[in-house]
């Protein structure tokens, strides 16, 4: 595993490009994942993740934890967050009708505009739960795709935190729900910070909860 550190005096921190994979007759290694750990800095962290014009970008953590709230503040390009697709439905729904009823057509109707967001070849910063392990696939597949890299910004934030957070928006997940996130998030930790990543994914950065604070632009540039 490549580990680096970011220095306090870092304004910007620029995520490697994958190189794509050798064709069968060069059998040349592809270079080992790049992990980069912004936790316990004390906000000594860069204030800019920049990435490539085809990169693609998932933000995991808990539900709570601040995923949306980061995305909002920071994400200069493409953002598909599907909080953002439930917040709409909500508009449109009768207060009365339970969101389990309509649960799955806010779920068609995110994955529905992720695919537009992908179609366009540009860059995109995606909102995952943690447990859909087939999305993070399936943007890896869409990433070697369009000649970009898939990247991973892992949110680590105490189970505590992420259930303040839930009850700060006023909306969050049943405890099955939540111990169900909990287990995938912390397996997800444990094998990235072992130099583990995601199948496809060609970086990772872990955040805490200063690191997030201190971050100001997740962008795309070229």
């Amino acid at each position: 595993m490549n580990r680096t550190t970011a220095y306090a005096t870092t304004s910007g921190l620029a995520l490697p490009k994958q190189p794509a994979a050798p064709a069968p007759e060069a059998c040349a290694p592809l270079p080992a994942p790049v992990v980069r750990d912004l936790r316990d800095r004390d906000g000594r962290s860069p204030h800019a993740l920049l990435f490539g014009p085809r990169d693609l970008v998932v933000i995991t953590g808990l539900p709570g934890s601040g995923k949306s709230t980061l995305m909002r503040r920071t994400v200069r390009g493409g953002r598909i967050d599907s909080q953002d697709t439930r917040d709409r439905w909500d508009d449109r729904m009768p207060r009365f009708l339970p969101y389990a009823l309509y649960r799955p057509l806010v779920r068609l109707a995110h994955y529905a505009g992720l695919r537009r967001a992908l179609r366009s070849g540009e860059g995109v910063v995606v909102h995952d739960c943690g447990t859909q392990a087939w999305v993070r696939g399936w943007l890896a597949r869409e990433a070697r795709r369009r000649e970009g890299t898939l990247h991973l910004l892992l949110l680590d934030v105490a189970p505590d935190e992420a259930l303040a957070g839930q009850r700060e928006r006023g909306r969050g997940v049943s405890r099955y729900a939540f111990l169900r996130h909990r287990t995938a998030n912390s397996r997800l930790l444990r094998a990235v910070t072992d130099g583990t990543l995601p199948a496809g994914c060609a970086s990772a950065v872990v955040l805490d909860r200063a690191a997030a604070d201190t971050l100001r632009r997740i962008a795309f540039t070229g």
